[in-house]
């Protein structure tokens, strides 16, 4: 009877552990998600106030986009970084590291004065602030998600990698609620402005208040992964990424990682400002609203597509659904950029429709990952094929530009949709089927 209660209590727990990791990693995936929309949604109306007045409109077009693109810069080499640490000290500390890193750092933007007080400096530091904040951003998931999937059972990891990854889209919503509350109580016309001067800061304050929060989770509640601490421990995890057998797991998911980047950027970026705004000409609240039911419908797309995953297998999802973004998703994009006069309803229907179906690889893509790559490298393996992925495809403008000389402006949109979808398709042929894989044999 002792010995059953003590098996009682043991697996009681082995569930707490295990939920508080998962936990852990979906208020990790959200705080970080949170970080990276503030500027995009709520520090946009103020960048006035870091800039002189009057710049020419490249210019300050050039001045915005480098606030954003050092943060995408930054998430590689945290991931670097930080995977590196989870292999040799474990995913718990660098996962706290990480958290209190970009807590900090989001802090101090909200501290920083304006171009009235000390020049364009304030602008740089700005930027020089993202940057780092990205560098730690890049290391927050790099160690929650290993953690999480390795105290998940087998059976159990295609739900938990799903679930996850859907604090992305709740994180997306709830900034954009947040924004609008802002707009609404808090002028906002200049650098001058209420709202330009102090508004902005406090999501920012509340971002910050928000890692500060997840980091003294990890150290209360969540374990070191027990799986880690067991396995044999690699000198440098880092070096091992690019060669034998962990480097051509690497780079087959740098191949398909760099695909599903590529379409995942229609859906994030291309749809909410060229074809929303500027194609079919929805106003801002428009805009909101439709994105605001997609976002809704994608938190339950994803888990959706993680228990699929688990059920078919990572590898045979991913062979179906690139074919599907290919066939169904162009369709509905063409759909979309020829349709200006169809009644906002429809619109709002058919981005969702086409969200789900161009992002479902997402639901089963932490999963697959991390299952990619043993315990002694599985932190490295998951940051860096995560992240360095998203190099290539966030030059997609670039890429439209030179489609731009043979096809029509709205033909590059579908062109780079399709490419990305094979580009992410063969990625996944060319890698093995992972959902029975034994965590400390990963092949």
């Amino acid at each position: 009877m002792t010995s059953q209660v003590q098996s009682t209590v043991e697996k009681s727990k082995i569930v707490e552990k295990r939920n508080a990791a998962i936990k852990g990693a979906f208020f990790t995936e959200f705080v970080d998600m949170f970080d990276i929309y503030l500027p995009t949604i709520i520090l946009t109306p103020a960048l006035s106030y870091f800039q002189p007045e009057e710049l020419p409109q490249g210019m300050a077009g050039i001045l915005t986009s480098l606030v954003f693109v050092t943060t995408l810069l930054g998430r590689p080499l945290g991931a670097t970084i930080f995977g590196a640490l989870g292999d040799k000290i474990g995913r718990r500390k660098a996962t706290i590291s990480s958290v209190l890193g970009f807590g900090i750092i989001t802090l101090l933007i909200a501290l920083l004065p304006g171009y009235s007080s000390i020049g364009i400096t304030a602008y740089w530091l700005l930027v020089l602030l993202r940057f780092l904040d990205g560098v730690f951003l890049g290391g927050g998931y790099t160690g929650s998600h290993p953690l999480a999937m390795e105290y998940s059972e087998k059976h159990q990891r295609g739900f938990v990698g799903a679930f996850i990854l859907s604090a992305f889209p709740l994180a997306y919503i709830v900034i954009n609620l947040l924004g609008l509350a802002a707009f609404a109580l808090i002028p906002q016309a200049g650098p001058d402005s209420p709202y330009a001067v102090w508004g902005w800061r406090i999501p920012f304050v509340i971002g910050a208040l928000l890692a500060f929060w997840l980091a003294a989770y990890y150290i209360r509640k969540v374990p070191e992964s027990e799986t880690w601490e067991s396995s044999k421990k690699e000198k440098n995890s880092l070096a091992s990424m690019f060669r034998g057998k962990t480097g051509r797991s690497f780079f087959q998911v740098f191949i398909m990682m760099t695909g599903f980047w590529l379409t995942q950027n229609i859906v994030t970026l291309i749809l909410p400002t060229t074809v929303l705004r500027t194609i079919l000409g929805l106003d801002g609240i428009q805009v909101t609203l439709t994105l605001f039911i997609s976002y809704a419908v994608l938190f339950g797309s994803y888990i959706a597509a993680g228990v699929i995953g688990q059920k078919i297998g990572r590898r045979r999802f991913f062979l179906i659904l690139g074919p599907a973004i290919v066939l169904v998703g162009s369709v509905l994009l063409a759909i979309l950029l020829n349709g200006k006069a169809l009644p906002l309803p429809l619109i709002m229907l058919l981005v969702v429709l086409f969200s789900v179906i161009v992002t479902a690889p997402w639901g089963v893509i932490v999963t697959y990952i991390n299952e990619r790559f043993t315990t002694e490298v599985r932190a490295s393996g998951f940051g860096l094929g995560f992240s360095a992925s998203v190099v290539l495809p966030s030059f997609y403008a670039f890429y439209m530009n030179w489609l731009g000389g043979i096809m029509s402006y709205n033909s590059t949109i579908i062109a780079l949709l399709i490419i990305g979808a094979v580009i992410g398709t063969v990625g996944a042929y060319l890698g093995p089927e992972t959902k029975d894989v034994d965590f400390n044999h990963a092949e």
